[in-house]
């Protein structure tokens, strides 16, 4: 599968003084996403190589409906470049909002946690093609100040 939607509520027991579930939740909440779209597309087990480009646009509230987004920009030999989204909102039918867009790369990795191939899966339409480019151009931005 080239994409996964995980849709959840936030809990209680996420909260910070603040009444607001923490960025580091949502980042694990990220990977969660990220790792699950990779593995299935990989069939099998992924590490996590960058995460990265989150700009956190609103908070997360306990008892929010959470969606997080994660699909396929790109592939290479060996690894998958994903474009995730989290939106929230209430439960009661009202749009849910952005909270965080971010990219991923994960790697596929064989038993002895060396990298293994990944079929190949290309973006086909403008939106697509479009969301490669932009992910691409994040990625590529963070290695460069690495």
């Amino acid at each position: 599968m080239h994409s996964i939607t995980l849709r959840f509520l936030a809990s209680e027991s996420s909260l910070l003084q603040a009444g607001r579930v923490p960025g580091g939740t949502v980042l694990r909440w990220v990977d969660d996403a990220g790792y699950a779209c990779a593995s299935a597309w990989a069939e099998g087990p992924c590490i996590t190589e960058f995460v990265g480009g989150a700009d956190f646009v609103r908070p997360i509230r306990p008892g929010d409906l959470v969606e997080v987004h994660a699909r396929l920009t790109r592939t290479d030999e060996a690894s998958m470049s994903l474009a995730v989204e989290v939106r929230s909102g209430g439960i009661h039918g009202a749009p849910l909002q952005d909270v965080v867009h971010c990219v991923a790369v994960y790697t596929a990795v064989d038993m002895d946690d060396a990298p293994r191939a990944v079929d190949k899966w290309s973006p086909q339409t403008p939106g697509d093609i479009a969301l490669a480019q932009r992910a691409q151009a994040h990625i590529d931005v963070a290695r460069a100040a690495q």
